[in-house]
């Protein structure tokens, strides 16, 4: 059995997290943290967990966390989650990050995007960007991985196969995608109200201005050794979960639907977590499931990329469990099939 912890276990992700590694054979909860008074019982916070989780969510150190688990899943906000990586890394405890602290590989673009100076920029460069479809033989051995976005998951493998193939080009691309709400996290927001958003549809940080658009780039030109140049825009719109990517990039050669769609199944051929499909996948079709599901479409010298995956467990708590399967030595699918 692993021993398992988990920072920031208040959150959405962190509730899917703990939900599907309940279901994992080889795990052990040791540890759960919050900054909430009075360390309450975790289902007295996510009350879909009575009966299935008894265990109190604590105001631990990371010192503390790392002698009580073996794998830490750091669901903490961007910046508190590089305050505790290293003391849990030299705890001994091996870490799957879901925030965006470790993603990047400059210091200085992360400057930019977040506002906050690095404080742990020399790990930077040699973390593994835990997305299995792309770097599956990186991951085991390793002690931290940054595991990857959900706007960034479903754009990314929307894009990755046709970059790889030379079938479109790397600059021009737009990819236009929208969210549910929970994709803005638990915290209340004026914008995510009920009243604010149901029977709405809104644009937000309009004109590349978006954190996950250096992530997009720096990836898809790391995996496909094109210098990858994106417009990105993301919407809100009134559900609960999902992603639903739709992506436009010029074609750099003549192809039907049939190549495209063949490309795209050679390139994720035994990876079981990607889904091309023939017909156009709704949000719908992934919610709930760690799939992502893709299809493109050739129109007028454009190929047209719809990806669609669950927010919460695809584009974050399903990859973080890929990525422990791949760290521990047990098989990728395990509790997520």
């Amino acid at each position: 059995m692993v021993k398992v912890a988990i920072l920031g276990a208040t959150g959405y992700t962190a509730l899917e997290l703990i939900k599907i590694l309940l279901r994992h054979p080889q795990v052990q909860f040791t540890a759960l943290t919050t900054r909430q008074e009075g360390s309450p019982p975790i289902h007295s916070i996510h009350q879909s967990l009575y009966g299935r989780l008894d265990l109190k969510c604590e105001d631990l150190g990371p010192a503390e966390v790392a002698r009580r688990a073996e794998v830490v899943f750091c669901c903490l906000p961007h910046v508190a989650s590089m305050e505790a990586v290293p003391t849990l890394l030299a705890g001994g405890a091996k870490v799957v990050d879901l925030s965006a602290d470790y993603r990047l590989n400059d210091p200085a673009v992360y400057e930019k995007w977040y506002g906050h100076k690095h404080s742990d920029p020399a790990r930077l460069p040699s973390t593994v960007y835990g997305l299995p479809e792309l770097f599956a033989d990186k991951i085991p051995g390793q002690s931290l991985i940054a595991n990857p976005g959900c706007y960034t998951s479903a754009s990314i493998l929307g894009l990755a196969p046709f970059l790889a193939g030379g079938w479109i080009r790397p600059r021009g691309i737009i990819i236009d995608a929208k969210s549910g709400v929970s994709g803005a996290g638990r915290t209340p927001k004026l914008n995510t109200l009920y009243a604010e958003c149901n029977e709405s549809m809104s644009a937000y940080s309009v004109g590349n201005k978006h954190r996950h658009l250096p992530e997009i780039e720096q990836v898809l030109t790391a995996a496909t050794g094109h210098p990858v140049e994106a417009i990105f825009t993301p919407h809100l719109v009134p559900m609960d979960r999902g992603i639903i990517a739709t992506i436009y990039a010029p074609l750099a050669k003549p192809a039907t639907d049939a190549e495209l769609l063949a490309a795209a199944r050679s390139y994720y051929a035994g990876k079981p977590f990607v889904r091309v499909v023939d017909h156009l996948p709704t949000t719908k079709d992934s919610a709930h499931t760690n799939f992502c599901d893709i299809t493109v479409r050739s129109a007028r010298g454009q190929a047209i990329v719809l990806s669609c995956l669950d927010n919460l467990i695809k584009g974050a708590a399903g990859v973080a469990v890929q990525n422990f399967n791949l760290l521990c030595g047990f098989p990728e699918t395990t509790a997520l099939l």
